[in-house]
């Protein structure tokens, strides 16, 4: 017997026949309806009775929302590899990470070679496609930045760029019958597909044999490779054979296969609907459930937690990994695995964890807080990764991802009332939103989480006419340091409420946050370039503006330093240049063009862009995978004016040439409506965010120190990677930090929770 304990999935394999094309796709639609996890489409190009199979994905994608698609097997002699990894890479971008691989290295030569294709004898086969796994791997590996190369005998790639970089990390399975074929399954794929119909009595455990001996070789679990099975069969009465017969058969051989021959996908050959439907709601549900028991009284390990050698090395020390909870395991990934480089960086920060767990809801976020705090290691918390400061991942401890609590709903539509996941970004939120002609204010880029924004306070390009973000979350789900599961508001754990609305991240890890949306239909984005040779002059003239500009307009200015080095005739290469983005939140142009044009005076102006568009416009939806680089250093600070001594300080720093990006952000107006102790967040008086990005810590404190300290008035932490104890007092000013020391002192009085800017209990 063998069971690798995987996740049973249940599909099914539909012929894409054309007489009426409408009839496959809606095939898979029934698959869908009737709950099942996959569709798949046979692959014959040469077959003029058939769609072409790809063609069929990309529709069947467009016209599902949740059911996995792929081909059974694609024909590799008719699909290039590198123009394939980049087709399947778009489906599974546009799909929403629902595309699968089943790739078979060609079978039926004659119509092949019609068709353009190269006959080739099984062992070349067999060698073509392991070159293709290599082109198709590399094409999909976005994070090398060196161009591909795969100098193969029948598939060459010289000098490919790479990408794009699928939405989740695309499963490879072979189509493989043969002992040579066996063993690439299990040195380079992800799954072994056959045919039923095609094996002889004791195929299944021959073919599993080899499989798991090469496996091992190639420092694998054998559990790392699923096994999908191709079945057909017919409802009946009574017993006529295998699959042939009553619910109550298909459900107990079909177990069999899964606990006996290792199955972990079931795909059921069929264009009959009423068999599928009965397939989804029936067979299936029932199967899962006697596998279950039947696992538990055998105390059958997960899949998910069976390493090889080759992962098994990579562990780090300090992490129980055979303590993860079943929960997590499936999805939890280790330094050993494919998606491992696309969870360990953040935005900007490169990352290196020993494990990234993957929650789906609260109880397994609780799960998981349980899990980490008896660890020996760090503990990061990550909802979109675009954090500055880089506190979501860390070096050899534990990261809690919670990308996959992304929901987006309306709660109350009188008072736009919006709860939204942890995971969810900014930018897939405007898009929601903008339909209503509703908004939040949300940063300046739609790839940042809503879990770390919404707790750290939130200044962006809506900030002067809403306020912060965290102004307007009326309640939120918090799992604490012990595990808990609890809900915040003003009525419900008030002083929890209170601190999460600035120390979030201090305090607990919030689930999701019901936020208050405003009306706002479309706005004015305007991009402006200004000659900044005068920073300090050109500094005061712009924040003169803002300030006395209506609350609907918000500018962000970013300041470029200009290049080292002169001409020939002594001029700088390239002197200072300002780049203003600024939003006006509303579709008075007449009003914004007033406004913009004594932006526009604040220095000799060098292009200008404007645009009228919804708020999802500005904000766009961003990728939620990270690839790490930069590694910054950031300071910042607030100031309630930028008069002349603070715009001298700020151009001293620039022109110094230690920080290669500085930018100043418009906050105030709504924002400081609101009383100081109403939030952890107490900067409340302050009109201006000013922040430098460096590559060396100490010598951006040393040139900040210098120039800015004097001038500064409190930080913004999510903006600040110095966390020396002596800062505590700058980003909670008295007395909102003694108030914020004892809620952490009855939240999470053991520190659980102490990578982000670290608070002390109370004694």
């Amino acid at each position: 017997m063998t069971d690798y304990g995987h996740d049973l999935h249940f599909g099914t394999f539909i012929t894409p026949t054309n007489a009426d094309p409408q009839v496959p796709v809606r095939l898979a639609q029934v698959t869908e309806d009737a709950g099942l996890d996959l569709v798949t489409f046979q692959d014959h190009p040469y077959q003029p009775s058939f769609l072409d199979t790809w063609t069929l994905l990309s529709w069947v994608a467009a016209r599902t929302e949740r059911v996995t698609v792929a081909g059974n097997v694609l024909n590799l002699p008719l699909r290039p590899p590198a123009v394939l990894a980049r087709a399947v890479a778009s489906l599974d971008l546009l799909s929403g990470g629902r595309a699968a691989l089943g790739l078979g290295a060609g079978g039926f030569w004659d119509p092949i070679v019609a068709m353009g294709g190269t006959r080739r004898t099984p062992g070349e086969s067999v060698e073509a496609l392991d070159e293709a796994l290599d082109v198709i791997r590399g094409i999909w590996d976005s994070g090398e930045r060196r161009a591909l190369r795969v100098e193969g005998r029948y598939h060459q790639v010289v000098g490919a760029k790479r990408g794009p970089e699928p939405a989740h990390d695309v499963p490879v399975w072979l189509g493989a019958y043969k002992p040579r074929m066996l063993r690439l399954v299990a040195a380079k794929a992800d799954g072994w597909l056959p045919s039923l119909g095609y094996m002889k009595d004791g195929d299944l455990a021959r073919g599993n044999a080899v499989i798991d001996e090469a496996a091992e070789e190639a420092g694998r679990h054998p559990a790392e490779i699923r096994r999908l099975l191709n079945v057909n069969g017919a409802l009946a009465p009574s017993w006529r054979g295998f699959l042939q017969g009553p619910v109550e058969q298909w459900v107990e051989e079909l177990s069999g296969l899964a606990l006996q021959d290792g199955i972990g996908t079931l795909v059921l050959a069929t264009d009959d609907p009423q068999l599928i439907q009965t397939f989804g709601e029936e067979i299936a549900p029932a199967v899962r459930e006697l596998v279950t028991r039947e696992r538990a009284a055998a105390g059958t390990a997960p899949a998910a937690t069976r390493r090889g050698e080759r992962a098994i090395a990579l562990r780090r020390p300090g992490i129980d990994y055979a303590g993860i909870p079943a929960s997590l395991a499936p999805t939890a990934v280790e330094p050993g695995d494919r998606a491992y480089d696309a969870v360990r960086h953040n935005y900007l920060r490169s990352g290196a964890p020993g494990l990234v767990l993957r929650p789906r809801d609260a109880a397994q976020v609780a799960d998981a807080v349980r899990f980490a705090r008896s660890q020996d290691v760090p503990l990061g918390v990550r909802s979109g990764g675009h954090g500055i400061s880089g506190r979501s991942t860390n070096d050899g401890g534990i990261v809690v991802d919670l990308g996959a609590l992304d929901q987006i709903e309306v709660v109350d539509e009188a008072t736009r009332r919006v709860r939204l996941g942890a995971g969810a970004t900014w930018g897939r939120v405007a898009e929601a939103l903008a339909p209503r002609g509703w908004a939040i204010s949300s940063g300046d880029y739609g790839g940042v989480g809503v879990g770390g924004l919404a707790t750290a306070g939130g200044v962006g390009f809506l900030g002067r006419a809403y306020g912060l973000t965290i102004d307007h979350v009326v309640a939120a789900e918090v799992v604490t340091a012990d595990g808990r599961v609890v809900r915040a508001s003003s009525d419900e754990n008030p002083d929890l409420f209170w601190g999460l609305r600035g120390a979030g991240g201090n305090l607990g890890v919030v689930t999701w946050l019901e936020i208050e949306a405003m009306e706002l239909g479309n706005v004015v984005f305007s991009q402006m370039t200004l000659d900044a040779t005068d920073v300090a002059g050109l500094l005061e003239r712009w924040g003169h503006v803002v300030e006395s500009a209506p609350r609907e307009l918000t500018s962000f200015l970013i300041l470029s330093p200009g290049r080292r080095g002169r001409l020939a005739d002594g001029s700088d290469d390239q002197g200072p240049v300002a780049q203003l983005m600024t939003v006006f939140a509303g579709d008075d142009t007449d009003a914004a063009v007033e406004q913009l044009e004594l932006l526009a005076a604040a220095g000799p102006l060098l292009g200008h862009q404007a645009y009228l568009l919804p708020y999802s416009g500005v904000v766009q939806a961003g990728d939620k995978q990270h690839r790490g680089g930069g590694d910054p250093a950031v300071r910042s600070g607030l100031v309630e004016h930028l008069g002349t001594a603070t715009a001298r300080a700020f151009e001293k720093l620039a022109l110094s040439r230690e920080a290669y990006f500085l930018q100043i952000r418009a906050t105030g107006g709504a924002g400081n409506d609101v009383e100081e102790g109403a939030t952890a967040y107490a900067h409340r008086h302050q009109n201006f965010l000013l922040s430098a990005m460096a590559s060396d810590q100490s010598r951006l404190d040393a040139a900040w120190e210098a120039t800015m300290a004097p001038h500064v008035d409190g930080l913004y932490l999510s903006f600040d990677t110095d966390t020396r104890p002596e800062r505590l007092v700058d980003a909670f000013p008295e007395p909102t930090l003694t108030r914020l020391r004892q809620v952490k002192r009855a939240w999470d009085p053991d520190n659980v929770f102490r990578a982000n800017f670290p608070v002390p209990p109370a004694a």
